[in-house]
């Protein structure tokens, strides 16, 4: 069996582009459309349409407009659209969408576009829907194709009840269109946490892992802090051969949640990945993490590729880990140090002699260990170990609440050893 694949641009700014593989089997030709398997936070984002220039609504086409507005349901394009419950990420946003399947045969021809529109319409404001677009091109296709097209795209929510209605329309102008209703909703125990999107809000979902995280003021007094953190850029699969998106926004995001914080006025920042045995960022004292500056030696990593000596020292990666932390521990002159990251699993652990050093540091140590199944996996990594010797406490993130609350509390720790810290000291 073979197996090729061939790119479908999309004509909308700022979006991925589909992919389809033909498989050839024995007797007969399946032709599919799929789209890489992807999280919520990864789906496909629609386009905000801006406003029209006399203040009244967004441009659409006529034609549209009708269809939105009396909620007109066609299947002159036979597809079937299934609404995505909305799901809270670890950037605290919800994320909604939805999932197209269309038969292939559908769109045989020359190629043409697809042109998908809806409106999202809050509960509390149903005068002021918030419309968005997005435009695909498709290549030719066979009249005999067989299988499905299957297409997703996402939008974000803050707190809420929403009403959406969606059309897609085809070269043809066949158009396809369904509406449903939505709510996202906070559980009692977690209205606490503080989201960064407004209840009953409508935003583009954004693909931008490292881009520029906003100014934050800083609180000026003698509670200021500096930390340190390391973190480990990897997948949870040691296998893989690419970061998930949701791996990549769930470390960003616990990064983003650190540099947000008003009481830190000084970061340390290094970057690993255990798969390359190697430091890939390193960046002191800074006055705010530079994020696309992080994205950008993220870029270089090349996972499931490891350099044949260190493949041939089957401790190799107890070596670098060992050395790394004597070295950033031993060295750090901050309030704290915070490791984040996947489970580390080592084939030989390493020497317990290797940290007696650093048995009378003064500054507290955590672990914010990211792991989205932690029962496949219960018991204590490398990190684990060494944070455990030193005292230190480990937190478990698998879900969003998990970021908020371990946040709250290795903040409470830091302060209160920094109280105290200052306080024997000003008694000399």
């Amino acid at each position: 069996m073979s197996l090729g694949s061939v790119k479908i641009a999309t004509a909308a700014a700022g979006c991925q582009a589909f992919r389809f593989r033909v498989r050839q089997l024995s007797e007969l030709s399946i032709l599919t459309l799929v789209l890489l398997t992807v999280t919520p936070q990864a789906a496909f984002p629609q386009n905000m349409m801006p406003a029209s220039s006399s203040g009244g609504g967004s441009r659409l086409l006529s034609s549209d407009a009708s269809i939105l507005e009396i909620e007109d349901i066609k299947k002159d394009l036979p597809c079937t659209v299934t609404s995505v419950k909305p799901v809270l990420g670890f950037d605290l946003r919800f994320h909604s969408g939805y999932d197209i399947t269309l038969p292939l045969r559908e769109l045989s021809g020359e190629g043409g576009n697809l042109t998908i529109v809806l409106k999202v319409t809050p509960d509390t404001a149903k005068d002021s829907p918030i419309y968005f677009s997005q435009r695909y091109t498709v290549p030719a296709i066979e009249e005999d194709a067989k299988g499905d097209a299957y297409l997703q795209g996402s939008f974000d929510l803050g707190e809420g009840d929403y009403h959406v209605m969606w059309m897609m329309r085809d070269k043809l102008e066949r158009v396809c269109s369904s509406s449903w209703d939505v709510a996202a909703t906070l559980p009692a125990k977690d209205q606490s946490m503080k989201l960064p999107i407004t209840a009953h809000a409508v935003e583009q979902s954004d693909l931008e892992f490292f881009k520029d995280e906003p100014p934050v003021t800083r609180i000026d007094g003698p509670e200021t802090l500096r930390v340190k953190v390391l973190i480990n850029f990897a997948p949870q699969n040691v296998n893989a051969s690419s970061m998930a998106p949701v791996d990549t926004s769930a470390l960003v995001s616990i990064l983003r949640n650190i540099s947000r914080e008003p009481k830190i006025y000084k970061f340390s920042l290094v970057a690993f990945n255990m798969t390359d045995q190697k430091v890939v960022y390193r960046k002191e004292d800074m006055e705010q993490i530079n994020f696309p500056e992080l994205g950008k030696a993220l870029a270089g990593i090349k996972l499931g590729m490891v350099d044949y000596k260190k493949l041939a020292d089957k401790k190799s990666e107890t070596e670098f880990l060992s050395k790394l932390i004597q070295d950033e521990l031993g060295n750090n002159s901050g309030d704290a140090v915070i490791f984040a990251g996947p489970k580390v699993m080592l084939d030989h652990p390493m020497p317990p002699e290797s940290f007696q050093e650093l048995a009378d540091i003064s500054f507290p140590v955590f672990y914010m260990n990211y792991i989205l199944t932690p029962q496949q996996t219960p018991w204590r990594d490398a990190i684990g170990t060494v944070v455990k010797k030193l005292k230190g406490q480990e937190y478990t993130i698998s879900r969003p609440r998990d970021l908020w609350n371990a946040w709250a509390d290795i903040m409470g720790r830091i302060a209160k050893t920094k109280l105290i810290t200052t306080a024997a000291a000003s008694k000399k």
